[in-house]
């Protein structure tokens, strides 16, 4: 558990704020909207938090996630259709 706190320590600002709202189902296109970045970008970020965080695949950043507690608020504000203040539908993107 210590490793993987290091390695979520070891992220950026922008790398958590992509993380958060990847692990809560967004699609690129969606957290480059909610941050006010380019999905190029959003991409970028989300290469480096899979690298830094030793995830093979975005179910091993879930259940990371889980078990640092970031995924629980994450996922609320997904299902809530509310992220940022702005409001998803489950196909819009």
């Amino acid at each position: 558990m210590q490793a993987l706190r290091e390695c979520y320590a070891s992220l950026s600002r922008r790398e958590r704020e992509v993380m958060a709202l990847v692990v809560a189902g967004l699609l690129n296109k969606q957290v480059g909207s909610e941050l006010g970045i380019s999905e190029i970008t959003v991409k970028a970020h989300r290469g480096q938090v899979m690298q830094k965080m030793k995830a093979e695949c975005l179910a091993d950043l879930v259940k990371m996630a889980g078990r640092l507690g970031l995924a629980s608020g994450s996922k609320s504000l997904f299902e809530s259709g509310r992220v940022g203040g702005r409001r998803y539908g489950p196909h819009e993107g």
